[in-house]
């Protein structure tokens, strides 16, 4: 059996960050540590374009406008949606997941969800650098990954 890997290498590569002012106190750490893990893996700063939404809901078709513009070599979703005491949560996480993910697919260009949805706001901190790595970071290794992967194809 051939067994094809990719590597995490990102010199070269652009990609475009997309994400929320809404929990911008967690998101930001989620953009600080991908920029960090971007250029950590070769890639340089000026290669990463960061684009603001409003909310994780609003993120899908930001990123498939991105994702469909040929700038880029993959689009990096980043936001926090943290349960409340009404079925908004399930609304704007669930939204924001199907179209993330249809954006890829639709695409052919990998689109990262990485949209913290947790049960607390302490939950979301931990996920962005406090306690359990950081997702943001998680996100664009996923993406390099993913772009060598898909070159190999």
């Amino acid at each position: 059996m051939n067994r094809i890997e990719a590597n995490l290498i990102a010199e070269g590569l652009k990609f475009a960050i997309v994400s929320t002012r809404w929990n911008h106190f967690i998101v930001d750490r989620l953009v600080e540590g991908a920029e960090l893990a971007f250029v950590q893996h070769g890639g340089r700063s000026e290669d990463l374009d960061h684009y603001l939404a409003p909310g994780s809901y609003e993120v899908p078709l930001i990123a498939r406008r991105l994702a469909e513009s040929g700038r880029y070599d993959a689009v990096v979703c980043l936001g926090a949606v943290i349960k409340g005491d009404t079925d908004h949560y399930d609304f704007v996480a669930g939204g924001a997941a199907n179209g993330i993910l249809n954006t890829s697919l639709h695409t052919g260009v990998p689109v990262a969800f990485g949209v913290l949805t947790t049960d607390t706001v302490e939950q979301a901190m931990n996920r962005a650098g406090i306690k359990a790595g950081n997702k943001g970071a998680e996100a664009v290794l996923a993406m390099v990954e993913t772009v060598n992967l898909l070159r190999q194809v």
